[in-house]
């Protein structure tokens, strides 16, 4: 039997349950908020909280509590996660925003029949700085917990 515990098949699977958990998190929240249900939230870019941010620095902790803070695989990984938080809210947030001001463009320029040009360009892209904070907390409290859980079952 194979034990994930302390391995990379642990670091793959932390990162991969954080970002799917955070996008569950985020349907929760846009439910509560809108009170209807939209499942296209779980393939969706952008919202609360950042599942990439989740993701990244799930993967990221789940590095450092198995290889060391101090190790090179720990800093290869932060490095990663730095770069892929600092995309989802500067550069996507700046598309997303970009992506708004064409859409109201063309359907003033269309007189509202946006399909005439191929439809609208998607606009929530990208994240604000809470929201990629928020993921990066989720991710980080996830790895330790499901370190501490592994270590504990040593499954």
């Amino acid at each position: 039997m194979i034990s994930i515990v302390n391995s990379g098949y642990e670091v793959l699977v932390t990162g991969l349950l954080s970002a799917f958990l955070a996008q569950v998190i985020k349907f929760f929240i846009f439910t509560l908020k809108s009170k209807k249900m939209n499942f296209k939230i779980f393939t969706t870019t952008g919202g609360m909280p950042s599942s990439h941010s989740a993701g990244v620095m799930g993967l990221s902790t789940s590095v450092g509590l198995i290889t060391g803070f101090d190790s090179i695989e720990f800093a290869i990984a932060i490095g990663f996660s730095l770069v892929t938080m600092y995309d989802a809210a500067g550069v996507r947030r700046a598309a997303g925003k970009t992506a708004a001001c064409l859409n109201r463009m063309m359907e003033d320029f269309y007189k509202h029949d946006v399909q005439a040009i191929g439809g609208k360009l998607k606009e929530l892209l990208g994240h604000t700085p809470f929201e990629v904070i928020m993921g990066a907390i989720f991710g980080i409290c996830f790895a330790i917990l499901l370190h501490e859980y592994l270590l504990t079952n040593m499954i």
